[in-house]
């Protein structure tokens, strides 16, 4: 009797969804179920229920997964490769594996996207992304296979595109692949930056100057070997963050809910890899330890620090840009960046120097970002981390800052940089920093002596050394000459 009444109410759900999907090809909605009940969806939706559900639920930040391309693609790629690896060991029909395939390289194309809808920032560790793609994804497989969009019965959300995973080994392994490939532009317009510094400083090479320690004037330099510098500092940050995306090559595919690989046939996990490497052009090799892979947030907390790194170097870069640039004329006036705007709306001429002001306020907002990347992964409890959105928002969007921000600074303060060879000059005629290279000669007291001197008649260290007759003019050209003092090799450079 029992049997019975199961297998009637089985027939009777049948029944009520075909009813359910008759209803959606004539009307302007169809209905969804899940365990919560049911939901009526616009019936061109590619979304389903539980994407619906999150709409509601994550009102947040007034954004969508679209507004993260690079993060929706890098999903395709994720469950593109899982069709393959599922269909190589059998699990999975070619048909289903094709139509998935298909629907994932339309989305790589930028069709779709605007139906990624939830909100990035949600509860569940990503459950609600991980859903939004299968639903879009299995929709977009029916309808490019002459299926109406939710005959589930076909593909489904599941079933078929949520086969051997969970978005436990899912969402951190898209935002591998998606950090990856930002991180490419990132790179490039690093490089460029660079490389536009550098120019500069072989411009400037020969050009004196005085160096400064703590605000105070030190000995001589020149302007190419400050700008020379300041691309050397950041080319080693380009460098630490090449290294620091090494962890991002360890998947954790086949892991399923927790590491055990629950619901994930054998082969699956080395296939995955596989495939995915094949799809994205990186190399994915399987994490040693699908447990610890499951949780651990290793591989993002060192990719979000190498941003971090980037950012404090151009903020030092930038920060000095505008110390230099002071003035022009009751400031240290060393250099003149381009003038961008007009400057103030109450005192006519003054001209600020808003781009490395801008890259200050992108420099903190990384290293904000940073901050919220290791709380993120300090408090992730027991066999998983579910603060991975946080990670995810936090590093793609330093990502796209750092990007455009890197470019703007070249093109519209780095390249149009000036230097006031006059100013520069005269404040190496008049420094006193160029005493220190009387040290060995007539010893740091006397010299202490000649530097106090100057400093009370306003006078240079070279007009005291002269009207006291303590070097002649050879010695002067041989130890105090500025260039000399820099150390300047241009063979160096």
């Amino acid at each position: 009797m029992a049997t019975n009444y199961k297998l009637a109410s089985v027939c009777a759900l049948i029944s009520l969804l075909a009813s359910a999907t008759v209803t959606a090809q004539h009307g302007a909605t169809r209905i969804e179920r899940d365990l919560l009940g049911e939901k009526e969806l616009p019936a061109n939706a590619y979304y389903g229920i539980q994407t619906a559900r999150a709409m509601e639920n994550f009102q947040i930040s007034g954004r969508k997964l679209a507004e993260y391309p690079e993060f929706v693609n890098a999903w395709a790629l994720v469950k593109m490769a899982a069709a393959m690896a599922n269909t190589d060991v059998g699990k999975m029909e070619p048909a289903t594996r094709d139509a998935i395939v298909l629907a994932g390289n339309a989305i790589l194309d930028g069709k779709y996207h605007e139906q990624f809808s939830v909100d990035p920032y949600q509860g569940g560790a990503g459950t609600s992304t991980n859903m939004n793609v299968n639903e879009v994804m299995a929709n977009i497989a029916l309808e490019l296979g002459g299926h109406e969009l939710g005959q589930y019965q076909k593909i489904e959300p599941h079933d078929h595109l949520n086969m051997s995973q969970s978005t436990n080994d899912t969402y951190p392994t898209a935002l591998k692949v998606a950090i990856r490939r930002k991180n490419e532009a990132l790179t490039a317009e690093a490089e460029m930056l660079a490389d536009a510094i550098d120019a500069k400083a072989s411009e400037f090479l020969e050009v004196l100057k005085i160096g400064r320690t703590e605000m105070q004037d030190a000995v001589p330099m020149t302007v190419g070997q400050e700008f020379h510098a300041f691309a050397a500092a950041l080319r080693s940050e380009i460098s630490f963050m090449r290294d620091a995306g090494k962890p991002l090559r360890f998947s954790g595919m086949g892991a399923t809910a927790i590491g055990t690989g629950i619901n994930a046939p054998d082969g699956y996990a080395e296939k995955v890899v596989e495939h995915l490497s094949a799809l994205t052009g990186y190399e994915f090799v399987m994490a040693d330890d699908l447990f610890a892979a499951t949780w651990d947030q290793h591989a993002f907390v060192a990719a979000s620090a190498a941003l971090r790194g980037i950012a404090i170097k151009l903020s030092k870069i930038a920060g000095d840009l505008i110390l230099l640039s002071s003035g022009p004329r009751a400031g240290l006036g060393d250099i003149n960046l381009p003038a961008m705007q007009p400057g103030s709306s109450i005192m006519p001429g003054k001209v600020n120097p808003v781009i490395p002001e801008l890259v200050n306020l992108v420099a903190f907002r990384v290293i904000a970002n940073d901050v919220a990347v290791t709380l993120a992964a300090q408090n992730g409890q027991l066999q998983l981390n579910a603060y991975e959105p946080l990670v995810m928002l936090a590093i793609l969007e330093s990502q796209t800052l750092l990007t455009n921000t890197m470019r703007t600074f070249r093109v519209r303060c780095i390249d149009g940089i000036s230097v006031n060879e006059d100013t520069l000059q005269r404040h190496i005629e008049q420094t006193v920093g160029i005493v220190t290279a009387l040290n060995p000669i007539i010893g740091y007291d006397r010299a202490t002596e000649l530097a106090a001197e100057a400093y009370r008649t306003d006078k240079g260290i070279l007009e005291i050394v002269r009207e006291r007759q303590i070097l002649t003019e050879q010695q002067i050209r041989e130890i105090l000459d500025p260039l000399e003092l820099t150390g300047l090799e241009p063979e160096k450079y």
